[in-house]
Parts: structure tokens; sequence; C-alpha cells
């Protein structure tokens, strides 16, 4: 595999548009923060090529997060590529993800590893719930310590709950929400009752993320409400697809009810420390 070059840039994103709905996260990133780096998500990329055309992708942050985007299961060559770098992530397609975790020498590395059922939604078959009486209003609108303490219990909850500090990541993930206004909060009334955001955004589509509804809040539709308004929002502005992957058997079958498919399975590796490639 060889290291693009930001003359590649155009055909990368032309192949990651491609493969979308397993490349929502290096797709949002290079549209967000390119090729240059300089930031934790700019973008690095590895291609495989036969006949001229790409065939694989290997999307990888400053920070160390690879996205596997390898239809042709190119794992040699790309241990060698990744020779050196710490890896603090691995995320993707599941059977890509424990293909490549293994060819690194990492499925023994302390951390967390998942796999999520993955659902795909095309926003003209968006199913809105009854959203009588309830209203949403972007994350600012909600008291901070409210959110904070929702986000909190969500790490908590989830695989992120892995973190040594959960309480500086939780300030520091709704600051980020805060100033990207990629939030929202779901209000019965003037109450807040649930959280939903997008953490990948691109012009035409969108990456659910971060739905949250307190434990004695649940079972009452709030999360569907939510994230069907959102999603609603963004359709408006021009959004015509969403993405998630799903944490639990009670999230999957809200989005099921809002019209999500489910395309196949997500896989997360977060490594409780970065792990460098070895050859």
């Amino acid at each position: 595999m060889i290291r693009a070059t930001l003359a590649d840039r155009a055909e990368v994103e032309d192949f990651l548009r491609h493969h979308l709905q397993i490349a929502m996260f290096p797709l949002a990133n290079l549209h967000r923060h390119g090729m240059a780096g300089g930031h934790p998500r700019a973008m690095a990329f590895w291609l495989r090529k036969d006949g001229g055309a790409i065939t694989d992708v290997a999307a990888i942050t400053d920070g160390g997060f690879l996205f596997p985007v390898c239809p042709t299961h190119p794992w040699a060559d790309l241990r060698v590529a990744m020779q050196g770098s710490a890896i603090a992530a691995i995320l993707g397609e599941a059977g890509q993800v424990t293909s490549l975790r293994a060819a690194l020498g990492l499925e023994s590395a302390a951390g967390h590893a998942t796999t999520e059922p993955h659902y795909d939604l095309s926003l003209a078959d968006l199913v809105m719930p009854d959203t009588a009486g309830f209203t949403l209003r972007p994350l600012a609108h909600a008291p901070r310590d409210l959110v904070i303490g929702w986000r909190r219990a969500y790490l908590l909850e989830t695989m992120f709950g892995q973190e040594s500090d959960v309480d500086a990541t939780a300030i520091k993930d709704i600051d980020s929400y805060l100033a990207a206004d990629s939030h929202r909060v779901l209000c019965d009334g003037d109450t807040p009752v649930a959280m939903t955001g997008f953490n990948a955004v691109l012009p035409d589509a969108v990456q659910i993320g971060g739905v949250y509804t307190p434990p004695d809040l649940r079972s009452r539709g709030h999360a569907r409400r939510a994230v069907a308004l959102h999603l609603a929002q963004a359709r408006a502005s021009g959004v015509t697809r969403a993405i998630l992957f799903a944490a639990t058997a009670s999230a999957s079958k809200a989005y099921a009810a809002i019209g999500f498919r489910r395309i196949g399975a997500f896989g997360i590796v977060l490594h409780a420390e970065p792990q460098v490639v070895h050859g």
C-alpha cells in the first residue's frame, strides 16, 4: 500500500463515497480537518490500487484512530504500511475490524472491543413518531450541568466508560458538541428528557451518535422522537441519508421504528493505551 498525497484527495474521497455506510468517520474528518495534519482528527490515507484504480483505503487520524475501508482485505500490506504507527482505536465494518486487529497483532491488547448492529436510512423514508407536546432544541438551551451529567452517565453505560477520568471526558465532549452545534435536547414542554446528536456530518449525510435518555425516562419513545426530529431538521437542510450503529437492543428497536434498516455490523475497538504496530 502507498501513502496518499494531497493530489490523491479527490480520488480517495470518491472511493470512500462509494463505501459511505462504513466510511462516515473518515469522510467527515477529511471534510472538516483535511490531510495536512495539526488536529487529532486530521486524516492520512494508505491506498491499494489495481489497474490504476483504488481498491482499498486505510484511513488514520493524527490521534491514532484507524478506519479500514478495505474490501479486498490487504492486511499483510497494511501491516507493513502501519509499522511504527500508534493505534488508539480501530472502527469499521465488523469483519474487517476483526481481521485487521489480528493482522496487526493487536487482538489481545487491553481495552474494549464490541460489535454493534449497523443501520442505514434514506431520509425520504423517515417515519415520524407522535411528537405532540415535544420540541427539539439546541443543546445550549439545556442546563450545562444537566447535559454534562447525562454525558457522564452515557460514558459509564457504554464502552467509553473505560476512560480514566470520566468527568473530564464528559465536560470535554459537551463543550465540543456546543462548539460544533452537533447535538440537540428533546424537551417535554420545557423539561429536557433526552439528547441526540451527529458524530459525523457531510453536506448530504449524517451519522447519529451520543443518543441518551435518563433511566427513569426510558421506554416512553423519547429517543426515537429526538432522533426523528433531528433528522427532519437535517433533511430540511439538504441531508438525504443517515447512518448509525446501535449500542443496545432497545436502541435498535427505536431506530427500526423510525425507518432504519439493518445493513450489517459495526466493529469498535478502543485501546486502553495506543498500541504500536511492529513488523
